[in-house]
């Protein structure tokens, strides 16, 4: 299971956490997943060990064209982010929320069924 990068990543000063935060902000809004981790100040070592996956996996996820929803959920989460998915038509923008339900759904417990 993936960890959340605040639960084992270093730990920096206030300030240079304004500073990245500030950085991140201040990006264009559109970004390739590489140019968004080393916005973050994150490398691809560090960002592998949240994924519990080796760099060579974080290196083939930032190439990719075409990828699983969950797994964007779970790069963009290891950053400490929230990935959002949306419908954007001429009237106006829909939040996509199917897929945010599907992972609640599977982090739940089964029900116990009895015989």
């Amino acid at each position: 299971m993936a960890k959340k990068w605040s639960e084992v990543g270093r730990k920096h000063s206030p300030e240079v956490e304004e500073g990245i935060r500030r950085q991140v902000m201040d990006a264009p809004r559109v970004m390739a997943l590489h140019q968004l981790r080393d916005a973050r100040s994150l490398t691809q070592v560090s960002l592998a060990k949240v994924l519990e996956v080796n760099q060579g996996a974080v290196s083939r996820m930032e190439k990719r064209t075409d990828m699983y929803v969950s797994t964007l959920r779970s790069y963009i989460q290891a950053m400490g982010g929230r990935l959002q998915v949306k419908a954007i038509f001429p009237e106006g923008e829909v939040e996509i929320d199917q897929f945010g339900r599907m992972a609640e759904n599977s982090q739940e417990t089964p029900p116990a069924t009895s015989i």
